[in-house]
């Protein structure tokens, strides 16, 4: 830990189903005797998402994919208050807008995008949500919405970061890289 540093915070951005959560947890849970705080973006989207016209049929979307969705605010005082408490060594933050918000972007010690290309994020998408949503409700809204707002507001933040990480096949060399720098 470095003794000038109170709390080190590392940003996990990338697309949805790319793996950033599961980085994420497996980060938080590598350290076992340094207290972390795992902060998931997702807590923070608004009640009232913004409501978009897709780019290409004009079906209209909750968007959960654009830096409006996100309680820009309040996640900010949140991310405050944990690093005067003090309390948390390191604190880790993911989502899709982790390396959109400039505000969170400044604060980071190490940013991280998680890499993973469409078709297999949208395979893990339909894993994932076909509790919640049919294959034709998955698949229509990545296709409408979902890979546009990637294109236009989370590839982009992919050159903000200080190292890339492969999510399709998860590295415990990454990890371990990323746990040693935290532990140096």
């Amino acid at each position: 830990m470095r003794k000038e540093e109170q709390c080190i915070l590392i940003g996990i951005a990338g697309g949805s189903g790319s793996g950033k959560s599961t980085f994420a947890t497996n980060l938080a849970a590598s350290f076992d005797r340094i207290n972390v705080k795992l902060i998931e973006m997702d807590d923070y989207f608004k009640e009232d998402k913004p409501k978009v016209e897709a780019p290409f049929n004009e079906e209209k979307y909750e968007d959960y994919d654009q830096p409006d969705s996100v309680d820009i605010d309040r996640l900010m005082i949140d991310l405050t208050n944990w690093i005067a408490s003090k309390r948390y060594e390191v604190i880790i933050i993911e989502g899709l807008m982790v390396l959109h918000f400039d505000e969170i972007r400044e604060k980071l010690h190490l940013k991280l995008f998680v890499d993973c290309p469409s078709d297999e994020r949208l395979v893990r998408r339909l894993n994932r949500d076909n509790d919640k949503q049919t294959f034709d409700e998955i698949t229509r809204k990545y296709l409408d919405l979902v890979r546009y707002r990637h294109q236009q507001f989370i590839e982009p933040t992919k050159w903000c970061a200080d190292f890339i990480i492969n999510g399709s096949r998860p590295s415990k060399h990454a990890l371990s890289a990323v746990c040693k720098w935290v532990l140096k």
